[in-house]
This record gives structure tokens, sequence and C-alpha cells, in this order.
């Protein structure tokens, strides 16, 4: 038993490198997928049904089918179309595209639990459709959102693992490499496992913290 605690204590240096690539993947991968979903979403929700379709066909294909099959269209498909990507470039990618459509929801799902009252009276003021959504109602939603969309950053630390079947040589990938060089897979994978966990939990943690310190006075009690 302490020998394995040694070995797991003795590589956790080692692991944290590749973590550094997992968090620099996941979080930029999250920050890309906001940016389109902040985009889709307004598109979805304003637009005629007709038009929002295109959009919506986007989110459920993203969102009904696996992450890995996206990855490797990306990574090993495209390619045959003369689009070829780097393993990180293409795993951030697939990352983005495949987050967006689960944030675009997360979105629309806060968006339309705002009263109709907040549109009318940014509309009494002047304000034209692409105002009102950008200073009333996307303010209003990312805050009622944040336990969602941090549930997802959770979710895209957790993924990003997928990347290193394409070669990116982040926090599994370097257990990879521990368990080629030791053939001690189960330290190595109990290591990596552990690191998950820590930041999964501080990242829950600092979830509640921004809920608290950020929610919408009365909005949990369904008064605006």
């Amino acid at each position: 038993m302490q020998e394995t605690i040694f070995f797991i204590l003795r590589i956790i240096p080692y692991l944290a490198q590749g973590l550094m690539i997992t968090f620099y993947v996941s979080i930029t991968s999250f920050i890309i997928g906001l940016a389109i979903a902040s985009i889709l979403t307004p598109l979805r929700v304003f637009l005629t049904p007709s038009l929002s379709l295109i959009v919506r066909s986007y989110i459920e294909i993203l969102r009904g089918t696996p992450l890995l099959v996206q990855l490797f269209i990306i990574y090993f498909g495209l390619p045959s179309l003369g689009v070829k990507f780097d393993p990180l470039t293409a795993g951030i990618i697939a990352l983005s595209l495949n987050s967006s459509a689960y944030q675009a929801e997360i979105l629309r799902a806060s968006i339309k639990a705002i009263p109709e009252s907040q549109y009318y009276s940014a509309e009494a003021l002047g304000m034209s459709t692409i105002q009102v959504y950008r200073y009333v109602i996307l303010p209003q939603a990312l805050r009622a959102a944040i336990p969602a969309l941090v549930n997802e950053l959770v979710t895209l630390v957790k993924e990003s693992s997928l990347v290193s079947i394409i070669g990116v040589a982040e926090l599994t990938r370097r257990g990879e490499y521990v368990v080629a060089y030791t053939f001690r897979a189960l330290e190595a994978y109990l290591a990596v496992a552990i690191l998950y966990f820590i930041v999964c939990m501080i990242m829950s943690q600092v979830s509640k913290i921004l809920e608290r310190k950020f929610r919408i006075p009365g909005y949990e009690r369904g008064v605006f």
C-alpha cells in the first residue's frame, strides 16, 4: 500500500503537466462554445420557425451524435477534403462545436425563464431587438445559467480526455505514457482519476460561490 501511494505521489508532477493541457483545451473550448452559443441562441429564439430550423438542426445534430465521432470527422475525415488540423486544434474545434450546442440549449432555457415583461419594458424604452438581447436579456440569462454552464465546463474537462486518442498529450495521454513505461496501470490511472476528481470538485465549489454572488434577487422565488 505504501509503495502504491509513493508511486502515485512520484508521478503526480508528470501528470500535472498534462493537466495544464487539459485546462487549456477545456477552457478554450468552453469560451469558444459560449461565444457560438451566444450567437445561436437569439437566432433560434427570435427568428421565425422556418429560419430557426437551421439553427435547431445544427444543435440537434451535434447533441445527437457522439463527440468521439465528431472528433474523428474533423481530424481524420476533413483531410480528405483538403482541410487538415493538428491534433490540438482538431480537439479544440470538436469540443467547441459540441459544447456550443449544449450551451445554446442552456442559454435558451434561461432566456425562456425571463418574464416577457422584461422584453416589453425594454422595447418601450426604444431599444431594438438586438439591444434588448445584448443589454437586458443576455446578462440576466448568463447569471441564471451559471450553475448549468459550470456543469458544462466540468463535462468538458472530463470529455477532453477523448483528444488523447488523436495524440494530444493531456492528462489521460500522460497516464498512458506512464503505463507504457512502468506497466503499472492501476496506480497510473488511479492517479489520473484522482486529479480529474479534484479538479471537478473544485469547479463545483466555485460554481456554488458564483451562483450566490451573481444570483438575481427574487429570481429563485419567481418574483421580478
